[in-house]
């Protein structure tokens, strides 16, 4: 009978056997040489990364083979190019790396630029002290003509129902609602149905108004005091707003302290930009 230790070592071996044995692990481990050049994990994850991402969900397993078939081709290809670069490949490479450069540096800077201080600064700047913008809900008539207008409003003069008047009579798409728009706040009507509307008591009908849609009678339903929004509320739009004025302010100080030269479109036919024969030479 085997001993226990010797059992234990049988047992080591055999699960050694059933462990995969992988190669060297890291970005610069080896995955194929091309007649001597070598392709890289490294080259692999950087192909990978940029895949759309219904591809990046497909299996491990099926995406390392068909990005190493990709690198394999690709080089034998670039090997078989010899070594002359053409004037297009080599610009296409220089603008490349030049805007691979500039958004590694700009992600570092938005790195340690997007804090909850900095936040927290462009909320109060936005919201803080804020008075509380109005909202108002209103229905109206919509029609073609003045004339038809004026006949609506004395008729709602005259007692009638205007949510039912609007039902017959609107040819807009909330005529069937009663002529229900809603709560709204300011910006979000044509100036002068908002100027009309911001006038009105609640309660109230307007003259007819006039918009680029046509004439509108409009009853002021009811209006309502609109705080600002929580910091948690608006916190993605703060942060993107904090990434812009950061990106803005270091390239802008960036390009105040560099010495450039540039030539305006009157110093240079601006047709050629879109000369592809010029990369020919």
């Amino acid at each position: 009978m085997l001993k226990r230790t010797q059992l234990m070592a049988s047992a080591a071996v055999m699960f050694a056997l059933t462990v995969p044995a992988y190669a060297e692990n890291g970005a610069d481990a080896v995955i194929a040489t091309v007649n001597g050049v070598d392709i890289t994990m490294g080259h692999m994850i950087v192909v990978r990364s940029g895949l759309p991402d219904q591809y990046r969900d497909l299996p491990d397993e099926v995406l390392f083979t068909g990005i190493l078939d990709q690198l394999i081709q690709q080089a034998v290809l670039a090997q078989a190019a010899g070594d002359d670069t053409p004037l297009r490949v080599r610009l296409a490479l220089e603008n490349e790396r030049r805007s691979l450069m500039a958004a590694e540096h700009m992600d570092g800077v938005l790195e340690s630029a997007v804090t909850e201080d900095a936040v927290q600064a462009a909320y109060d700047a936005a919201y803080a002290g804020a008075a509380p913008e109005m909202e108002f809900d209103a229905s109206h008539i919509l029609v073609e003509s003045e004339e038809e207008a004026k006949e609506l409003v004395t008729a709602l003069e005259g007692g009638a129902d205007f949510a039912e008047l609007a039902k017959e009579k609107s040819t807009g798409p909330s005529g069937p609602r009663g002529g229900a728009l809603g709560w709204f706040g300011k910006g979000m009507m044509v100036p002068e149905f908002e100027t009309a509307v911001v006038e009105m008591e609640v309660g109230a009908i307007s003259a007819p108004i006039k918009t680029q849609f046509g004439w509108h009678v409009i009853k002021l339903n009811e209006t309502r005091s609109k705080d600002a929004p929580k910091l948690e509320d608006v916190r993605e739009e703060i942060e993107q707003q904090v990434r812009m004025e950061t990106v803005e302010s270091y390239i802008g100080k960036l390009t105040d302290s560099a010495t450039i030269t540039r030539k305006t479109d009157a110093e240079v036919d601006a047709s050629q930009i879109k000369d592809l024969s010029l990369l020919e030479k």
